[in-house]
């Protein structure tokens, strides 16, 4: 449980370094570029969170972030809507090693509030569930 708690504050940590940039409106290339850089710091500690989550609380061990995506929609951590977000969200992180691509890094940047929200959301659930 106390490696549990540690995931969930560098999570919580990780989304407060995040939120700073998800939340422009008209972001600059060089801002563009640094919200996606935390998105995927962001994405990589509230995933291995919710693994932690699964394992510690659920007695799950999942070992790839699409399967703790779907196994966190079976706990309800996640509706299905989310779900399906947050699958799309990891399409997406796995192709920031792209942001060298404009128009990749348009389209992961369209969607940084939107994921933002989702991480928040899902760190505040496992926050929760290991207060029950």
């Amino acid at each position: 449980m106390e490696r549990l708690r540690q995931r969930l504050k560098s999570a919580e940590k990780a989304l407060t370094s995040f939120r700073q940039l998800a939340m422009l409106k008209n972001p600059s290339e060089v801002e563009r570029d640094a919200s996606i850089q935390r998105f995927e710091f962001s994405y990589e500690a509230c995933w291995k969170a919710a693994k932690q989550y699964l394992f510690d609380m659920e007695g799950l061990y999942i070992g790839s972030p699409k399967g703790v995506i779907r196994s966190s929609r079976e706990v309800n951590l996640l509706n299905e809507k989310e779900a399906i977000t947050a699958l799309n969200m990891v399409n997406d992180r796995n192709l920031t090693v792209h942001t060298y691509n404009e128009e990749v890094a348009e389209k992961i940047q369209a969607n940084i509030e939107e994921y933002y929200h989702l991480l928040e959301l899902w760190v505040d659930r496992m926050n929760q569930g290991i207060l029950s």
